[in-house]
């Protein structure tokens, strides 16, 4: 295993070749955002396409002088609705991001520049829906409307951390699940109506 001093930065050139790269190279690139957030404009929330959201880092005032500018963004912001757009450097790449205030506090989120975004191609379903199959499905949805994401879960993560747990232990997994057979979805969706029905009864009773 390489030691820290033994590990360089590389960088793939466009004729495929590895370069490697130094910190003081990194430090001498000419970007204006390597110290501050470049604010370049504002926007309204709904301009943001959400799939450019990538991850949210919370922001404070750097030293008493960034106090007071740093309280008027953050209700200017909440007053107007909007958010500021702006560029910052992070892991020595710069990046898109926006500032948004959330309970007095800015949080910057950062955004894939937009031709990170892959075109998707046709992945829309040629299947038709009939008039029934729909208000099944908004009947479905107004029964389940209301969801507490605070309350969610990583389901996943938990089981993969008592499968980590078992195998250290030098116990045998448990075998994997049989996949569920294909389903009728007209039947599944009116099966879950009634039960989302009969959950809510139950919850105000």
């Amino acid at each position: 295993m390489a030691t820290p001093e033994e590990t360089a930065r590389g960088w793939e050139a466009p004729d495929g070749r590895t370069v490697v790269i130094q910190d003081a190279d990194l430090e001498a690139l000419p970007l204006p955002t390597k110290r501050v957030i470049e604010v370049l404009g504002f926007v309204d929330e709904d301009d943001v396409d959400p799939l450019l959201y990538a991850r949210p880092y919370w922001v404070g005032a750097h030293g008493p002088g960034a106090q007071k500018p740093y309280a008027l963004l953050v209700e200017a912001l909440a007053r107007s609705g909007r958010l500021a757009v702006c560029k910052v450097a992070l892991r020595s790449r710069e990046r898109l991001s926006v500032l948004r205030p959330r309970n007095g506090i800015l949080v910057l989120h950062t955004l894939h520049w937009p031709e990170e975004i892959r075109d998707p191609g046709d992945l829309s379903s040629p299947a038709p829906t009939t008039d029934r199959e729909l208000e099944i499905a908004e009947l479905l949805m107004t029964e389940m409307a209301g969801v507490d994401i605070t309350e969610l879960h990583d389901d996943y993560a938990q089981a993969l951390n008592l499968l980590v747990d078992t195998l250290a232990a030098g116990r045998t997994a448990a075998p994997p699940l049989e996949p569920k057979p294909p389903v009728d979805l007209m039947a599944a969706l009116e099966e879950s109506v009634r039960d989302a029905r009969r959950a809510r009864a139950e919850h105000r009773s």
